[in-house]
């Protein structure tokens, strides 16, 4: 990674590593930098906007300081200059500074590297992967409970390894932008896979007890 790359700040956009991000482009500023990413080495770093972020959006406003890199793998120019891109999560960083030379955000980072599992944590993981393919199963059940015959089709995820399994459920799955960059600020695998079975057993239990959502909020 470059240690001056385009920043893409969006309100409820989360990226994670080696998970797939479509995008559509329109405003003129990030059209160009589409172009420049295209031009270079096709790098964009996503980062979340803090709360308050419409006050100042034509300018810089705030952003979470750690947020995710990401290699443009597709792109469709319209003929109107707009773009359609397809980003792959690469790695985490966190943002040191900001450049200013260009009409949209350049952030300055330095990577932040995954903490590697001690040999215990291994075994914690594959139990929290197994926990999050059965609350998913039944995330899916009760999304089809009015059509039974429509029965989850898990098979993709159990291909996946565990740190694709999690970085994918946390960024596709319906939680909150504030959500998911918790999920991405966490340094280990362990933690996040962790911090997803609490996020969903919790939406499960709302979800399953009337009322509850009104004292969980």
């Amino acid at each position: 990674m470059s240690d001056l790359i385009p920043l893409f700040p969006l309100p409820n956009v989360v990226l994670f590593p080696n998970v797939f991000l479509p995008l559509h482009i329109f405003e003129a500023r990030y059209r160009d930098m589409v172009a420049d990413a295209l031009g270079s080495d096709r790098l964009i770093g996503m980062a979340l906007l803090r709360p308050g972020w419409e006050r100042d959006y034509e300018g810089r406003p705030p952003v979470y300081p750690i947020g995710c890199s990401g290699v443009i793998t597709h792109v469709e120019r319209l003929p109107d200059g707009r773009y359609n891109i397809v980003l792959r999560g690469l790695e985490r960083f966190r943002i040191v500074s900001e450049d200013d030379e260009k009409i949209y955000r350049r952030a300055a980072i330095e990577p932040l590297v995954q903490r590697p599992m001690e040999t215990d944590e291994r075994q914690v993981v594959r139990n929290a992967r197994a926990r999050l393919e059965s609350l998913l199963a039944a995330t899916l059940r009760r999304a089809h409970r009015d059509a039974p015959e429509a029965a989850p089709d898990l098979r993709t995820a159990a291909a996946m390894c565990d740190e694709d399994l999690v970085n994918a459920l946390a960024q596709y799955l319906d939680l909150e932008p504030l959500e998911r960059q918790a999920l991405l600020e966490h340094d280990s695998l362990r933690a996040r896979a962790e911090s997803l079975v609490e996020l969903l057993e919790m939406k499960l239990l709302i979800a399953r007890t009337p009322g509850l959502s009104n004292v969980a909020h």
